[in-house]
Formats: C-alpha cells, sequence, structure tokens
C-alpha cells in the first residue's frame, strides 16, 4: 500500500536505536521472564494512568479474562457489553464463565450507550464492560452511577484508548479495573501480544499478579490455579521506549483527525464526533458511507489502506450462537456495520498522505454516484 492503514515501518525506523539498546539490555541481563523490565514498565504506566496498580500479561483478551476472574464473576453471572466491540471482550466475559449481554452504542461515538443499560440489568447482572472505542472514552459518568445505583463493578475496555481522557482523567483510571493491550498497532503497541491490568484495587492486583504466573508469586509455593500469561521482558522494553512518545504520538492523531474532518467535510460520510468532555486518542479514524465495500475496494486499488472495524457485531458472530443475549434490537450495530469504513490513521501521516486519503475517496464517492445515476438512468427511474 501507497498509504498502510498503520504505518509500523515508520515508527520503528524513529526509534531503531532506542528499541535496539533496549533489547541489547534485556539479552545481556538474561531476564527474559518476570524481568526489571518488566517491574519498570507496570510502575511507568500505573503512573501515566493515574492508578495505583499495572500488572502485565499476555495479552489484551487476558487482561479482561483475567480481571473478571479476579473479581469472581464467574458462571451464572451476567456482563452488559457493547453488541459492537471486538470479539476479545465478548470472549473474555465468556471464557470467566459468565454470559454477555450485549446491548446498543451511540449512534454518534459507537461507545457504550447508557441509556439502554438500566433495562438489561438482572439479578444476575455483575458488571458493566464499557469499551472506548476507536480510542474515544466511553460516558464513564453515567455508567459509573448506573453501576453504583445497582452495586455493580464496572470495567474498562481500553484497549484502543491509551492515553485518551474523559473529563481530565485518563481512560484505565475510571472504573474498577481496567484492561490495555499491546498489540503491535495500537497506539502503544509491542513487537508482539502483551496486554495489562490497571487498577486502584489491591486484591485484584495481587491476585493477578500470582494468576498470571501458574498461581504463584513465590516460587515453587502456589496459592491458586493459575495461568501462564506473563509479558515478555523484551517486549517491556520496548514498551518502555514508545511510552515515552505515547503523548505526542496522540496529539498528531487529534491533528490527523481533524485535517480529515476538514478535507472531507463537505463529503457524503458520516464523519466521527466527539464529546465535548473527552479528548479521543483515535486510535481509528472511521467513517461511514453508503457502498462501503466498493468504496473500500476503490481505495485499495489506489494504494490506500483502508479496513473495517468491524463487519460482523458479536450477537452475528458463529461462536456466540446460544452463548451471548441481547435484551434488544441493537438497531444502531446492525445499521452501522455495513457502512463502517477505517481510514488510514497514524502519527506519521503527512499532510500529503491525509490530502490524498481524502481525495481518493470522495473520488471513489462521486464515481460510485454516477454509476448508480446510471443505472436508474437505464431502467427509467
Amino acid at each position: 500500500m501507497t498509504i498502510p492503514l498503520v504505518n509500523l515501518h515508520r515508527q520503528h525506523e524513529e526509534l531503531h536505536d532506542e528499541i535496539h539498546d533496549a533489547i541489547a539490555s534485556v539479552i545481556q541481563r538474561a531476564d527474559f521472564i518476570l524481568g526489571a523490565e518488566v517491574d519498570a514498565f507496570e510502575r511507568e504506566f500505573a503512573d501515566y494512568c493515574d492508578a495505583e496498580h499495572c500488572v502485565t500479561v499476555g495479552s489484551g483478551l487476558d487482561a479482561l479474562t483475567l480481571t473478571m476472574k479476579g473479581m469472581g464473576i464467574g458462571p451464572g453471572d451476567e456482563v452488559i457489553t457493547a453488541a459492537n466491540t471486538f470479539v476479545a471482550t465478548a470472549l473474555a466475559i465468556q471464557h470467566a464463565g459468565a454470559t454477555p449481554i450485549l446491548i446498543d452504542h451511540e449512534p454518534q461515538t459507537y461507545t457504550l450507550d447508557p441509556r439502554r443499560i438500566s433495562s438489561a440489568i438482572t439479578s444476575r447482572t455483575r458488571a458493566i464492560l464499557p469499551i472506548h472505542l476507536y480510542g474515544h472514552p466511553a460516558e464513564m459518568d453515567t455508567i459509573q452511577a448506573i453501576a453504583d445505583e445497582h452495586g455493580l463493578l464496572v470495567i474498562e475496555d481500553a484497549a484502543q484508548a491509551h492515553g485518551a481522557r474523559y473529563n481530565g482523567r485518563r481512560c484505565g483510571s475510571l472504573g474498577n479495573a481496567a484492561a490495555f493491550s499491546f498489540y503491535p498497532g495500537k497506539n502503544l503497541g509491542a513487537l508482539g501480544d502483551g496486554g495489562a491490568v490497571v487498577t486502584n484495587d489491591d486484591s485484584l492486583a495481587q491476585w493477578i499478579r500470582a494468576a498470571r504466573n501458574y498461581g504463584s508469586t513465590v516460587k515453587h509455593r502456589h496459592a491458586i490455579r493459575g495461568f501462564n500469561t506473563r509479558l515478555d521482558t523484551l517486549q517491556a522494553a520496548v514498551l518502555r521506549v514508545k511510552l515515552r512518545y505515547l503523548d505526542p504520538w496522540n496529539a498528531t492523531r487529534r491533528w490527523v483527525a481533524a485535517r480529515y474532518s476538514e478535507f472531507l467535510g463537505d463529503a457524503d460520510v458520516i464523519l466521527p464526533a466527539e464529546r465535548e468532555n473527552v479528548e479521543p486518542v483515535y486510535h481509528l479514524f472511521v467513517i461511514r458511507c453508503e457502498d462501503r465495500d466498493v468504496v473500500l475496494q476503490q481505495l485499495q486499488d489506489k494504494g490506500i489502506g483502508a479496513g473495517i472495524h468491524y463487519p460482523t457485531p458479536i450477537h452475528r458472530q458463529t461462536a456466540f450462537s446460544g452463548g451471548c443475549y441481547v435484551p434488544s434490537p441493537p438497531a444502531n450495530t446492525e445499521a452501522c456495520c455495513d457502512q463502517l469504513l477505517s481510514l488510514p490513521m497514524c502519527p506519521f501521516m503527512t499532510l500529503d498522505d491525509i490530502e490524498e486519503v481524502a481525495h481518493e475517496l470522495k473520488s471513489a464517492l462521486v464515481c460510485i454516484s454516477r454509476v448508480a445515476q446510471k443505472s436508474e438512468s437505464s431502467y427509467g427511474i
């Protein structure tokens, strides 16, 4: 692709020497599992998120799963979340033994619609799991108020929201706990899989530290039935390097988003919206348009690395047939899933890149419109 969806090559070229030195240091010490860089990164990322604890694990899915298990969520319980999320959110609920209760999202921000939560609460509901989708924070004050009223836990899926703010507070510090992913394409990405749980709950952090390491915090002593899901020391070293650049990268992502909105203001698309009380970090820049698949193909033919996040809602995935519950039809989710289109987004895009994407998108829309008009004319419509 001339303009990729995410330009990781450029990112790693700029950080090559720092990343090389960080990795070399780990190799020299040979502390590859739960080494010094893991401890250092956990302290730094907890501070960054304005939280007491960060416990790293092997993936974002594991972070969500262990968070729920550590909170005692299990068989017979229900967790309310959004139908338009990535599959890992719902998988984690199932892996904990609970049932995903899927509700609709807000039409403007694509985040969990608080107005639909109360009617989905039952005697089995244990938690609400909002997703800061595409890097835009969910409406956390309203969600927390509902949770407090019903005695529920709030777990943030912050896998796409590293550094985002809600009412001045970092995502990751807004609920009982938060789960992050460090998949390479994230705003803060490793060179492989990785994840973390961020929380102010001392007991939860202590449980996850044991659970990630075979249930042990002291060698050969296993207090609980644990797992093997540890962030490699090499990945922690890389993440420490990248964390220093996260805020300026996020600022550039917001600049890219603003330029997109400027250049596409007159196009026949629906642009992403922002609440006044948030600072999104634009993990993705997602628009809506008609004939999405045709537009996508035309962009890709021009070397524009556009993509789709996510074409199939959770309740329509085979893996969740009979394994989730949808209290009412998620009309926004159903309407949007065939229209969502992710445009290239990363901190290394130039103004020329943005203008080219906007130009090719507009050209594709005009071409499709002309074909439609010609088709209507041929049928005498």
